[in-house]
């Protein structure tokens, strides 16, 4: 089915969203000097968030590796001003309504080309391999970015367990559908559930990860818990969030920002400053907390781990 694109107002480059409320407030007279402090003071109205880490520790936890020594991104922020929308469409409703997401039972399905079949509760996936913390830059197509202290564990072993036969070219991924306790599910803002893809080597490269946590502890239900996709070197919405299904297939899967407004978002999405968005630039981005724009990084910054994959790609087209 087919469903009518989100509107532009829905999508709108960050820039525009913080200083959407204090322009309003101001009745538009705010001048250049003005807004520059209002965007530098602009904070999310709702919820009020904890400004350190809370949750339950997760223990054993290990600097893995690939990580940047860049600033981390308050906790406070990281789970207030997130795109979810499974919980709503404005940043903050994911916080407002995410407590509704009931985390146990949660069970992990593993489908289609692979020798091994399975379906695996969460608390046993944690125990399969030693958790890491990667911090690892998240950078979103409406210009906006942060610093995320992941904690996770690699894709590419838990591929390498299940056998994957040799028809298995693409993962597909598909987060939980419960509209009583994702609110958003409700509306016609995305077809659901959500769906994601990757090449399966994509998936193997040891900078792809499942994360289960954010700041050495257990991830909150709105930046995707209690098991979500990171993908550092492609935008924000390739990392799918509370994942119940990966299917092994032959050809490429469909995506649900792809499949939304194919026009705008690509199936590889793999972050690149010469590659516009049809309504803005992509060539700069804003860190959350900071005033000024600074130049947007082939991969993410990730270049040199990644380039390879996408060697003799023409990546205008396979954006």
């Amino acid at each position: 089915m087919k469903v009518p694109q989100i509107p532009s107002s829905e999508i709108t480059p960050e820039r525009l969203y913080v200083a959407r409320r204090e322009i309003i407030r101001a009745g538009g007279a705010l001048a250049a000097t003005g807004l520059a402090v209002a965007l530098a003071g602009c904070k999310r109205r709702a919820p009020e968030a904890a400004s350190v880490p809370t949750g339950a520790p997760l223990p054993g936890v290990k600097p893995g590796p690939f990580g940047t020594d860049e600033p981390r991104t308050p906790f406070g922020d990281i789970t207030t001003y997130n795109n979810f929308y499974e919980f709503g469409t404005d940043k903050t409703d994911p916080a407002e309504n995410a407590h509704r997401l009931k985390l146990r039972p949660w069970a992990v399905s593993f489908e289609g080309e692979i020798a091994k079949p399975t379906t695996m509760d969460i608390d046993t996936l944690l125990g399969l391999y030693p958790l890491e913390e990667r911090v690892y830059r998240l950078r979103c197509v409406e210009a906006w970015s942060m610093v995320i202290p992941w904690v996770g564990f690699p894709l590419g072993p838990l591929i390498d367990r299940l056998a994957p036969t040799s028809r298995a070219k693409y993962v597909a991924f598909t987060t939980k559908l419960a509209p009583d306790e994702m609110p958003g599910q409700k509306t016609r803002a995305l077809e659901w559930p959500y769906v994601e893809g990757l090449r399966i080597d994509e998936a193997r490269h040891p900078l792809a990860i499942l994360a289960v946590g954010l700041y050495g502890r257990m991830m909150p239900n709105q930046d995707g818990a209690p098991i979500r996709l990171v993908v550092p070197w492609k935008y924000g919405y390739k990392s799918i969030k509370s994942i119940v299904n990966l299917r092994f297939v032959e050809n490429e899967p469909p995506t649900s920002w792809n499949r939304q407004a194919p026009g705008e978002y690509g199936f590889y999405s793999n972050v690149n400053p010469d590659v516009d968005h049809p309504r803005w630039s992509q060539a700069r981005e804003r860190r959350i907390g900071e005033v000024s724009k600074r130049k947007t990084l082939a991969f993410n910054g990730y270049a040199n781990e990644v380039a390879g994959l996408y060697a003799g790609m023409d990546l205008r087209k396979y954006f």
